[in-house]
């Protein structure tokens, strides 16, 4: 099914940092309806990895509504800042994963990444938990 406009609110998450790790999405469309939920277990990542992870397979999953603009929620101020060039990357394990990112975002004619508090991102938040306790 064809959604021109599309919100994606992912996260990913560590117990431990690193440690345990999950990721986890949720797809809407312009008016808020649930498109696809998803979440993944990771195995052992820090937090940014994990966050960078989620935005990663949220992207490719909404590449598949071809969506032709598209809005990002995250609640990692540092995904986010690096993302929208304010910070570079120094950590050498999340340049790889800027780069996927940057890559997956050509895909689509329009993209802004924005950052939210934990408490708007609650959908995504629980189904990182889930995913972890699925895979400890």
């Amino acid at each position: 099914m064809l959604h021109n406009k599309i919100k994606l609110y992912t996260d990913g998450g560590a117990r431990g940092n690193p440690g345990p790790a999950g990721i986890g999405g949720v797809i809407k469309n312009e008016k808020g309806g649930i498109i696809k939920e998803f979440s993944r277990f990771l195995g052992v990542a820090t937090n940014n990895q994990a966050e960078y992870q989620a935005l990663i397979l949220g992207l490719e999953k909404t590449a598949e509504f071809s969506a032709k603009e598209i809005n990002c929620y995250l609640d990692s101020e540092l995904v986010v800042k690096q993302l929208n060039r304010e910070y570079r990357v120094k950590d050498k394990d999340l340049a790889p994963l800027f780069v996927k990112v940057w890559n997956l975002s050509l895909k689509f004619k329009k993209i802004k990444f924005h950052h939210i508090f934990r408490e708007d991102n609650k959908e995504a938040d629980g189904l990182v938990n889930q995913a972890i306790d699925r895979g400890e």
